[in-house]
């Protein structure tokens, strides 16, 4: 509810403090006052269009400030949340207007845009009246209005989830399709390439062993060549070469043919003897060798094999824009995916049944919850059409216009598109509530389906202004009497000239226009005991007060 509103340099406002309480609240005074000049500043703070010509004269700007006191689980605490705002008890607004006509929006001291600050007032405050018409006027909320009044939450619950269901499961067979389509595109060369890499067969970690056995191989590739060239240098294959086996068999014939006397040392002995120890050595040279290459067992195209084969594999990759790590789960995905397409229409096949189950219950649902919408239509026509009589509204007529959508704007809401529609004189065709019915009939057109729908909104403030217009007596007693009623569920401002209406109120205020200085401003007074009657009855005789206009006063005041 609005718990209070201060307003600075607003027109005739230089300064002003005002306090709510729950209830109905009566702002009285007489024309010219300025009591318009109170909606227009809360207008302000709400977030309607600034006019710099709402600034007092003399001041550079306007200020205007208001506070509101809601539960934690009202809406506007989630909006809030929802954009990083915080929140304690009361949600305070704040509206500060330039001579330039810029302005600026603050909620809970932070800045916001006056978009958001728009979308929040409309959380918390409906104006009924002939400036802006919002909440029961506005054809988008009349679905839910409906639907709060008469249509039990189960049915309607039931049909958000198929709907949710069946759109789930559209979503998943338009993917299914889309994938299909994708892959039948690319189905030629996706069987080439699977054929491609199912004869390579790549297997996982075989680039790296790959590399390892080629490092192996070309280590023994070398060893191989250094042996064949050793024992090709000790044993040479041209026997005219000699070798180092011919020298020393050579050298040990020349020093055999030394000849030494008898009795005297041979002095070639220790040649000869060395010359035999390196024919040993030679021959041992040549067996160690032998062993070695013995020892080579490996196939000589080996390498080659290793090196084709590695080759290949990361040739593959570079086609493929992969590492040869993940061929084989590249393969792998070529092959689901030819998979998917030779099963794809099978699945195809059964999304589309199962969509078309999920589609039929959704209608079904949503036929169900039609049925149940008309019905509560009925009853909401013939509950406002007892209201709007005793509110000088007998000729008026109200429908409840309900159409079947096309199945591309089905929802979660179901097929049901609802307008509330009115007709204010017999004969004429119903239309839209804002443009057939004027601002006073509009007012007391809301009020009626106020009393009727006291339930359907999350708004916890109401204000009303020129509802009492172009009426008295018994009907203006009427509107008193629903406006107390509307105000036993939510807190409800009215802008009265009514009597039979202020007296209705829990708290009265009476806005006045005072001279200082030369200078007119507007003042609020709450009023109470003696000054409330004085009050009420000057609205009933007008500018001379009588004691029968004040017993008049005392009369209404105690019903």
């Amino acid at each position: 509810m609005l718990h209070s509103l201060s307003i600075r340099d607003v027109v005739l406002i230089e300064r002003l403090d005002l306090h709510f309480a729950p209830g109905l609240t009566a702002l009285t005074g007489e024309t010219g006052a300025g009591k318009s000049i109170l909606l227009d500043s809360l207008g302000l703070a709400l977030g309607v269009r600034a006019d710099a010509g709402l600034i007092r004269t003399g001041a550079n700007q306007a200020v205007v400030a208001a506070s509101f006191t809601v539960d934690e689980a009202h809406p506007a605490r989630a909006l809030l949340d929802g954009h990083g705002l915080e929140a304690g008890p009361d949600i305070f607004v704040r509206r500060i207007l330039g001579r330039d006509g810029r302005s600026r929006a603050l909620v809970n001291d932070q800045p916001v845009s006056v978009g958001f600050l728009k979308t929040l007032a409309a959380l918390l405050v409906e104006l009924q009246g002939q400036h802006e018409q919002v909440g029961l006027a506005d054809p988008s909320n009349h679905l839910a209005l409906l639907d709060t009044f008469g249509v039990p939450a189960g049915p309607r619950d039931a049909v958000a989830a198929a709907h949710k269901d069946w759109r789930d499961c559209a979503a998943r067979l338009a993917q299914a399709r889309q994938r299909i389509e994708e892959t039948a595109r690319e189905e030629e060369f996706l069987r080439h390439a699977a054929d491609e890499l199912s004869r390579l067969n790549p297997v996982a970690g075989e680039e790296e062993a790959l590399a390892q056995e080629r490092l192996r191989l070309q280590a023994g590739e070398r060893r191989a060549e250094a042996m064949a060239q050793a024992t090709a240098e000790l044993r040479p294959r041209d026997r005219r070469q000699g070798g180092p086996a011919a020298a020393l068999r050579a050298a040990a014939r020349a020093l055999a043919r030394v000849s030494v006397p008898a009795g005297q040392v041979n002095p070639t002995g220790p040649a000869m003897a060395a010359i035999e120890r390196a024919e040993i050595a030679l021959a041992e040279a040549e067996d160690f060798l032998e062993q070695l290459a013995a020892a080579e067992e490996d196939d000589p195209r080996a390498l080659e094999a290793a090196e084709e084969r590695l080759f290949a594999l990361r040739a593959a990759a570079r086609k493929h824009g992969v590492q040869v790590a993940e061929l084989p789960a590249f393969l792998a995905g070529l092959q689901a995916r030819l998979a998917a397409l030779d099963d794809g229409v099978a699945d195809i096949a059964a999304l589309t049944r199962q969509a078309d189950a999920l589609r039929a219950n959704y209608v079904r649902l949503a036929a169900e919850l039609s049925t149940l919408r008309a019905e509560a239509a009925e009853r909401l026509e013939a509950a406002i059409a007892l209201e709007l009589p005793p509110l000088k509204l007998e000729r008026a007529r109200f429908t409840v216009e309900r159409t079947l959508l096309p199945e591309a704007q089905w929802g979660g809401k179901g097929a049901d598109s609802v307008r509330f529609l009115i007709a204010t004189n017999p004969g004429e065709a119903p239309g839209a509530l804002e443009k057939i019915a004027s601002g006073g009939e509009l007012s007391r057109l809301m009020l009626a389906m106020k009393v009727v729908l006291s339930g359907g909104a999350a708004v916890e403030t109401l204000i009303f202004d020129e509802v009492d217009s172009g009426i008295g007596g018994a009907t203006a007693a009427a509107v008193g009497e629903r406006l107390k009623r509307v105000a036993g569920d939510v807190q409800v401002l009215v802008v009265t000239h009514s009597p039979q209406v202020a007296a209705r109120a829990t708290q009265q205020m009476r806005v006045a226009k005072q001279v200082h200085a030369e200078r007119a401003i507007t003042l609020v007074e709450p009023l109470d005991g003696a000054a409330r009657r004085e009050e009420i009855a000057r609205m009933l005789a007008g500018e001379v007060v009588t004691d029968a206009a004040r017993q008049a006063a005392e009369s209404l005041l105690a019903d």
